[in-house]
Parts: C-alpha cells; structure tokens; sequence
C-alpha cells in the first residue's frame, strides 16, 4: 500500500527542528502553523508582511535565518514578521507559498507582501551560497523600497 507523506505530521523529530524555529520566533517572528493561521496573517494584511519559509537544510542555517535576523535590525521594516516551516508544517507552507505568486517553491525563500500582495522574493538559489550580509542587504533594498 502507497504511503501519503502529506499526511504525515512532519518529517523531522521536533526536537531537532525546535532550535531552528526558536531563532526566529525568539527575535519576534510569528510562526504559522496552520493554513488558517497562514490565510489570518496574510490575506487580507494591511502594511508590510514578511514571510520566512524556514527549512533543515544548511542554507537556511547559514544564511536565510541570520540574513533574516540582520536585516529586520534595519530602521526600515516590515510591520509584520512572519514564519512557515518547510518539511514540518506542509500543509500551511504550502498555503504561504500560494500568495508567492509566480514563484515555485523553495525552501529556504523569503517573500516580501505589502497589502497582502507579493512584492519582493528570494528564492533559493538566490540564497544559497551566498554570506548572510549580502542576503540581509537584499533585504533592507526591498525594505526600503516597500515598507
């Protein structure tokens, strides 16, 4: 009998992930959980959302979560912060990734809503590779310009 990964409630121990998640959570992004928490925060948001798609793999450690950590330390910044966890949370990744339109799914990815419309993306390969300050400066362009 075929076995339905979607189904299944994650695909790392939570204990492993926990640390991972608390490096956002702990500078004051919210994490979404649910589709229903996704669609709260997101659809209907005034001002300035961004949304970090956090994952297990080693350029999120490397990269996306410190470039994250960096840029909202700008002076310019969006007024919500806001986090979905790839491989642990599927069902309300997939939900954030559903407003990243025109972007496939990446993990990590960071995307940038202002009233609730995508205005800004970094996908992996955009990501991956490359310093954590570099990132951040991407970052803080798109919070300038948008928020």
């Amino acid at each position: 009998m075929p076995v339905n990964l979607r189904m299944a409630p994650t695909m790392y121990p939570e204990e492993l992930v926990t640390p991972m998640r608390a490096e956002l959570t702990g500078i004051g992004f919210t994490e979404l959980r649910t589709p229903a928490a996704v669609d709260a925060a997101l659809r209907d948001a005034g001002g300035t959302t961004l949304v970090v798609v956090n994952s297990v793999c080693g350029c999120s450690a490397r990269n996306a979560r410190p470039a994250a950590a960096l840029a909202i330390r700008h002076a310019r910044k969006p007024e919500h912060l806001t986090t979905v966890f790839a491989g642990q949370d599927a069902d309300a990744t997939a939900r954030a990734r559903s407003y990243f339109t025109g972007y496939p799914p990446s993990s990590p990815q960071i995307g940038l809503l202002k009233d609730g419309k995508l205005v800004f993306m970094l996908e992996r390969w955009q990501i991956e590779g490359r310093p954590a300050e570099e990132i951040a400066r991407d970052l803080v362009a798109a919070f300038d310009e948008h928020c």
